[in-house]
């Protein structure tokens, strides 16, 4: 079975924020950290992953990421702390580094 992250990407604490939707959160992550691709992330040296969430169905994922976007930066910023009060790089941990 697939699975699909929306997930959130900052600078640092409280900086710029970034909101994706992938079908591989650790490659994914690894590219904009890399600074592989050119756009957003790059020009912003956006590349801590800060939160994401898991689906069965991409519908669904690509539907929560346009809905996460239009949400006010406040709302952004409650759903990270709710989940990673302190903001801290989830990457090792998805990756499997310690």
């Amino acid at each position: 079975m697939r699975q699909f992250y929306v997930y959130i990407l900052a600078s640092r604490i409280g900086g710029t924020l970034y909101i994706g939707v992938t079908n591989d959160l650790v490659r994914r992550v690894a590219e904009h950290k890399s600074k592989q691709v050119p756009g957003f992330t790059k020009r912003h040296d956006v590349g801590r992953l800060v939160y994401f969430e898991i689906f069965e169905d991409v519908e669904a994922a690509i539907h929560r990421e346009k809905r996460l976007k239009k949400w006010p930066r406040e709302w952004k910023v409650q759903l990270i702390e709710k989940y990673n009060p302190d903001w801290i790089d989830l990457f090792l941990e998805i990756a499997g580094v310690q």
